[in-house]
């Protein structure tokens, strides 16, 4: 057992008791504590629920709900918009999924400049091992690659020095999040680290300063040296035309029907309650192409331990269970075993998932159907800019969620 995993029990129960214990510190509590890193040991100004949030094992309207009953929405206003951040980036990725393609072509260009020029693999290995001259960055790396957790402001300052002070390429700061992050997922991940670069929102950047850092690490971090003294953006890539969020369509409760388990949104009770019976369950794991190197053990590992998780409550409705590999040969391999007429899952957004899905969907596979929550589909659709203009329609959100 990893200290991620003794540290993220992989489970819905163990996601519901940290909602639970943190719901009383959600209000005021929070607004006044959550930009304090206080160490991989004092996360308690924030939630830490991102890891279950991310693969749904506990979902974003059942973390408002529990909230909302404890809190006004005034006074719990930061955690809800942090929450709806997440949501916000997402929708943003989906209306631009050539954003995600940028970015993987980013990745690979920068790997290659990286076996090419002994300099700057030297920079970026010591970066990945927290061996730079710059104790705050250190402490932060070997923190992420050992707990598969950073703290949001942290990640901010990370990002920074690696960009601006490191003077390294923002993509491979990016790929090193997601190798090592539970909760790392393609939207905030790489809209993320963008904004810091100054290429989301153009010509807006995020500069890691020392007194910031010495502030709200309660001095952990003093007498910080040697940071940059400035943020200049970097060159912003093509700009991508948005598009229309995809249209959904209905399953056939008739049809004989298989179900893909994945880790993009595990609440498959939403499925089953809507009258689904599957002969068939799929589970397929992601998480490891989430890069083109090798993607920390812990993550894999726990998007398989919470599939488990789920399988395991839902067991007697789900027909025959297999693990499969995930690709669209073995998927429609799987199909074509169990006579399949059609094939349904919970939505993946954009990401290796989705890759999957849409390969299988284009082969001599059976209609696939993708469900998407109603909170994504009422939510996405106002990421259109900024997530100024989105954090308007908040209150009218919240009202929809119930």
């Amino acid at each position: 057992m990893t200290e991620a995993l003794e540290r993220f029990s992989p489970t819905r129960t163990a996601g519901l008791e940290r909602l639970q214990a943190f719901v009383p510190r959600a209000g005021s509590k929070y607004a006044a504590r959550r930009n304090f890193d206080l160490g991989r040991d004092g996360h308690r100004g924030v939630s830490t629920l991102s890891p279950y949030l991310r693969a749904r094992l506990v979902t974003e309207a059942e973390v408002l709900r529990a909230v909302l009953n404890r809190h006004s929405a005034n006074t719990a206003e930061k955690f809800i918009q942090e929450v709806y951040w997440r949501t916000y980036w997402k929708g943003w990725l989906e209306m631009r999924p050539g954003v995600w393609r940028q970015y993987q072509s980013e990745v690979t260009s920068a790997l290659n400049a990286v076996q090419t020029q002994s300099g700057l693999r030297q920079n970026w290995e010591a970066a990945c091992r927290g061996e730079t001259e710059i104790e705050c960055f250190n402490t932060w790396a070997q923190e992420l690659v050992q707990t598969g957790y950073l703290h949001n402001h942290a990640r901010m300052w990370f990002a920074s020095i690696w960009v601006f002070t490191l003077k390294l390429p923002w993509a491979l700061g990016a790929d090193f999040f997601l190798r090592h992050l539970l909760d790392g997922d393609p939207a905030s991940n790489t809209l993320g680290w963008r904004w810091v670069a100054g290429i989301q929102t153009v010509g807006k950047t995020y500069l890691a300063r020392p007194s910031n850092i010495e502030r709200y690490t309660e001095g952990r971090f003093a007498n910080i040296t040697g940071l940059a003294p400035e943020a200049q953006p970097l060159s912003p890539p093509p700009t991508v035309e948005r598009m229309a969020i995809p249209a959904m369509r209905a399953f056939d409760k008739k049809l004989r029907t298989g179900l893909i388990v994945h880790e993009e949104d595990l609440g498959i009770g939403h499925l089953l309650d809507q009258g689904i019976e599957p002969v068939a369950t799929a589970c397929i794991g992601t998480r490891d192409r989430l890069s083109p190197l090798a993607v920390a053990p812990h993550v894999p590992a726990f998007n398989k331990l919470a599939i488990e998780d789920t399988v395991q409550r839902f067991a007697p409705r789900l027909g025959d269970i297999a693990d499969q590999p995930a690709t669209p040969e073995d998927l429609m391999a799987w199909a074509s075993e169990y006579q399949l007429e059609q094939i349904v899952t919970m939505y993946a957004p954009v990401g290796p998932t989705a890759d999957v899905l849409a390969a299988l969907s284009t082969g001599d596979a059976p209609p696939l159907v993708q469900v998407r929550r109603p909170f994504d589909t009422k939510a996405w659709p106002h990421a259109t800019h900024g997530f100024f203009r989105f954090k308007a329609q908040i209150p009218k959100l919240l009202e929809q969620i119930g």
